[in-house]
């Protein structure tokens, strides 16, 4: 068990409803420096079904996250999302496509959810950069051009804030 060992101190600990382990694939798939580091199905003789992850672990470019499958009691909101901070343009593209694709929906202003109704942002670092640093009024204005877009242009992001 010592390998599961983490100095995070505090773990997202996602619950599902039969998705764990599509969800631990997908994840490690999609995301860089990414492995799954344990999966442990409830087995039989349980009341869940056998083949479901009673225990599961991974670790996502650098953030170990733990999963499992317990029933539809409890369901994602996009009160709890994961913020993912791009470089470029490509990279959101990426993650845009690979997080919506295949059952995922869009949202507004860079928000999303998966397949799974787990919430992503996929938000360029630029952003944050002219928000907490830039000037206040050239950042409102692209903060407002942000509002009006579903996944973020980095483009138009600096045209608005260039005005």
């Amino acid at each position: 068990m010592s390998e599961l060992a983490t100095t995070q101190g505090i773990t997202p600990f996602l619950w599902y409803n039969g998705g764990a382990e599509e969800a631990m694939n997908l994840y490690t798939r999609i995301f860089p420096n990414s492995q799954i580091k344990l999966l442990k199905t409830w087995g039989e003789g349980t009341h869940m079904p056998a083949d479901q992850v009673m225990m599961g672990v991974i670790e996502i470019n650098g953030l170990t996250l733990h999963l499992f499958d317990a029933g539809p009691m409890f369901k994602f909101t996009e009160a709890v999302s994961f913020f993912v901070s791009c470089k470029d343009q490509e990279e959101i593209d990426y993650y845009w496509n690979a997080l919506t694709s295949d059952g995922g929906e869009e949202s507004q202003c860079g928000w999303l959810k998966d397949k799974f109704g787990l919430s992503w942002q996929i938000v360029p670092a630029m952003l944050n950069e002219r928000l907490s640093s830039g000037d206040p009024k050239r950042a409102g204005q692209m903060f407002q051009a942000v509002m009006g877009m579903r996944k973020l242009d980095i483009a138009e992001m600096e045209r608005a804030y260039n005005e």
